[in-house]
């Protein structure tokens, strides 16, 4: 589970962020340490390796989020508006890490106010108003909707 709010140990640097989590997994602190430079390497968080986590960018966070949760080899995520306050080359980033983890077979549960984001990324949506289901399946019957053109994404909508 990926919180909106970032959920990263500020004051431990990138790598001990992974450590931290790896001692829970992992006995031998020399695998420890591999896995950790796998998964770095993987996230593209080599270079900040020895960086304070709290001094990353949002979306530094968010990839060092993400690595961190494949730690335990989830066959299910839940991603809480991860778009949520990183600029857009971020958000590019962050989308195509999401399209791996479907690649790897893992399920994506996400939440996101960005819509188009969203979207962008999605196999099947589904819109919910007040608590109620108001809309599901694909970007296209998403987007197609007349119901979801007038109470949430606005008729001038377009991907």
């Amino acid at each position: 589970y990926l919180s909106q709010e970032p959920s990263v140990f500020q004051g431990l640097t990138v790598e001990e962020n992974l450590l931290a989590i790896l001692e829970t997994v992992e006995e031998k602190k020399r695998i420890r340490r591999k896995i950790a430079n796998e998964l770095l390497e993987e996230y593209g968080l080599l270079r900040l390796a020895r960086q304070r986590a709290g001094t990353l960018s949002g979306g530094e966070t968010r990839r060092l989020e993400i690595c961190r949760a494949m730690i335990t080899g989830p066959s299910l995520i839940l991603l809480d508006e991860p778009f949520s306050g990183v600029d857009p080359i971020a958000v590019r980033e962050i989308q195509g890490y999401i399209r791996k983890l479907r690649e790897k077979g893992i399920g994506i549960l996400l939440t996101d106010h960005n819509v188009r984001e969203t979207l962008m990324i999605t196999d099947r949506s589904y819109i919910i108003d007040n608590g109620q289901l108001l809309a599901a399946g694909s970007r296209e019957e998403i987007v197609g909707n007349p119901l979801v053109r007038q109470k949430y994404l606005g008729e001038d909508f377009a991907l």
